[in-house]
């Protein structure tokens, strides 16, 4: 992952909501993901596309129905001074 994609990451509270909450429950519709972060589905879409685009969440479709996925048992991000950061996905 590069320093912008980090930047990305870490600097939207968003996407952070997104992220937790497909973290804890696993996969969900779309729409129980923006109850769930109390963002509005537009807010969500806009989220999930930046996650897809960094290769941590994949979205399934069923018609009109859309759900969300993680593509990760933990990730970890650690910083460290002097060194920089270090990201660790499985």
């Amino acid at each position: 992952m590069k320093d912008e994609e980090l930047q990305e990451l870490l600097g939207s509270k968003a996407i952070i909501r997104v992220l937790t909450v497909l973290a804890e429950e696993g996969e969900l519709h779309i729409s129980e993901v923006a109850r769930r972060t109390r963002l509005n589905h537009v807010a969500v879409e806009r989220c999930v596309e930046r996650l897809r685009g960094l290769g941590l969440v994949e979205e399934q479709r069923y018609g009109r129905v859309r759900i969300l996925r993680p593509l990760f048992e933990e990730l970890r991000i650690t910083l460290r001074r002097g060194v920089g950061f270090k990201i660790e996905i499985q």
